[in-house]
């Protein structure tokens, strides 16, 4: 079950590397890892994640039970627990009003039979550098607090992790937010249409000269 065992820290380094060393070390399936506050959080690309004390659910569960689906059922597992109506920037960021509310790393060794998921959600913080173009519940008018959102993380996420690929992706086509939107990638240098993502995930993209695929990197929204 997932959340259990619970270990909860004030603060620590990184849910991900402490959930990391336990999933090395023999914790069972479900194992979770959550504090207050992190020291040196990590997201995608090499990025920090960073909240106020007790503002945001920094949580990291053992999973070994591995799936190819796992990152999309993740995001969509973080969209249906939520009590607002969220969104899917792919891959792995979870928007509510445009702004992203919370951010999914998966990190793990696959030939040990263990995987990390780590999921930051911005619960009750109430202001954000302009630049972080980010939000949290409590400013799209859902005041819930952060055990309130943890236990409902972990019953979505009890629901949508072993779930077929076909409702995954399903699910997940329902809530693409770059869908018919001008997107870029290469540090800008391309463009095209973001066009859904296919069945192993990776974003479809339409530009003047054919169909290109990316299973990885970042997109931005452009302007058309």
């Amino acid at each position: 079950m997932i959340g259990h065992p619970r270990v909860h820290f004030r603060l620590t380094d990184s849910t991900n590397e402490r959930a990391r060393a336990l999933a090395a070390a023999g914790a069972p399936h479900g194992t979770i890892v959550t504090a207050d506050e992190q020291s040196a959080g990590r997201g995608r690309q090499g990025r920090t994640w960073s909240a106020p004390p007790k503002s945001a659910v920094l949580m990291s569960v053992v999973l070994r039970e591995v799936s190819e689906t796992l990152p999309l059922a993740a995001a969509v597992a973080v969209c249906e627990a939520l009590p607002v109506e969220a969104r899917i920037k792919w891959p792995n960021d979870v928007w509510v009003d445009g702004r992203k509310v919370a951010g999914i790393l998966v990190e793990g060794r696959r030939q040990e039979g263990w995987a990390v998921l780590g999921i930051g959600l911005n619960v009750a913080t109430e202001k954000f550098p302009s630049e972080l173009h980010a939000t949290s519940l409590r400013l799209s008018g859902a005041p819930v607090g952060v055990e309130e959102a943890l236990a409902a993380l972990g019953a979505s996420l009890e629901t949508w992790l072993p779930r077929s690929a076909g409702d995954i992706l399903a699910a997940w086509r329902a809530r693409d937010a770059l869908l018919g939107h001008t997107v870029r990638w290469a540090n800008g240098a391309e463009e095209g249409r973001a066009a859904g993502v296919d069945d192993s995930g990776a974003l479809v993209v339409v530009t003047p000269s054919g169909r290109v695929t990316l299973d990885a990197g970042e997109v931005h929204l452009g302007a058309g």
